[in-house]
């Protein structure tokens, strides 16, 4: 009985992924305006990360020919540009009276944010949809349908109507 009192204390903790697209920060305005009560009873974490494949990518269209410091500089650019995304974010939320925590990580979205959920202990993950089609879902993935089943916690992907 004592530990459950112990996390009674606790805040809840809901954690919207975003990303530059436009669908994400509907998301994250979705969220505010939809679950304003359950975001503010809760600890909100705006969450963004630098994608590694893309790096990848870079390094195999290059030919290999591509120094250390291109790879550095990419991602040093990779990393302002989510910096700024965090910042516009903690203003929306900051215009809706909510306080939010920012975070940034390196690695493969999908999977950097499930592993984020667990090392947290997430409650509740928003996604934007991309509301992407079969075929490009089959060749550039979908870190909303991974993150659904793969995530410990509830998901909630929020589509931007049209």
């Amino acid at each position: 009985m004592e530990a459950e009192a112990g996390k009674v204390d606790e805040k809840k903790k809901v954690l919207v992924a975003i990303e530059e697209s436009e669908c994400s920060r509907y998301a994250l305005q979705w969220a505010l305006e939809n679950l304003d009560h359950s975001i503010k009873n809760s600890k909100l974490i705006v969450f963004s990360v630098v994608p590694i494949d893309d790096l990848g990518y870079t390094y195999a269209s290059s030919f290999g020919t591509a120094p250390p410091e291109l790879f550095r500089s990419i991602q040093e650019n990779q990393k302002k540009v989510k910096l700024a995304v965090l910042e516009r974010a903690k203003e929306i939320c900051a215009q809706h009276g909510v306080v939010a925590e920012t975070l940034i990580e390196t690695g493969n979205p999908k999977e950097t944010i499930c592993e984020a959920v667990e090392k947290l202990n997430v409650q509740l993950v928003v996604l934007g949809s991309h509301s992407r089609g079969a075929i490009q879902r089959a060749f550039l993935g979908s870190v909303s349908n991974y993150c659904v089943h793969n995530a410990k916690c509830p998901v909630l992907v929020v589509k931007k109507p049209h």
